[in-house]
């Protein structure tokens, strides 16, 4: 296949993407918008199955993607020069992955054409994450995401 028949993700570096283009590599897993904890001691990172306030569980969408990095104080943008350091974008992040110079999943909504399929893969958090309001205590809503072989 020649380059012009090549998708964007693959012919262009994460910088060069336009913002549409860079936008459309979130696939929806929404597993980034879940609140984690860090132990201070020892840097461990745990994830938690309580979403941010802005999440809307259903659709794994953020209610106020414009406003979002406002009304959250700790919501990080994701940019081609900070992924390297957020170490807790899981393992299946589209940026992550392009970041490190792999492939995207088959269930990526740009791969199969279908946005729903990274929830019919079981990858997103619709129908396993709850809301932070009266979540109370996240330790007590530490989980561990299954790290699937999805190819």
């Amino acid at each position: 296949m020649a380059d012009a028949q090549l998708p964007f993700w693959k012919t262009k570096k994460l910088d060069e993407m336009s913002l549409e283009e860079w936008d459309s590599l979130c696939d929806g897993c929404a597993r980034c918008c879940l609140h984690k904890l860090e132990d201070q001691d020892s840097g461990d990172l745990s994830y938690t199955d309580v979403a941010c306030r802005l999440l809307d569980l259903p659709t794994c969408l953020c209610a106020n993607y414009a406003e979002r990095t406002l009304l959250v104080p700790d919501c990080v943008e994701l940019l081609p020069t900070n992924l390297s350091a957020l170490k807790w974008l899981p393992p299946t992040c589209a940026y992550k992955l392009l970041n490190q110079g792999k492939e995207l999943y088959w269930w990526h909504p740009l791969v199969s054409g279908d946005p729903e399929s990274v929830h019919l893969a079981g990858v997103s958090v619709r129908g396993r994450a709850k809301s932070e309001r009266g979540a109370g205590d996240l330790e007590n809503h530490i989980v561990h995401w299954p790290e699937d072989d999805f190819e």
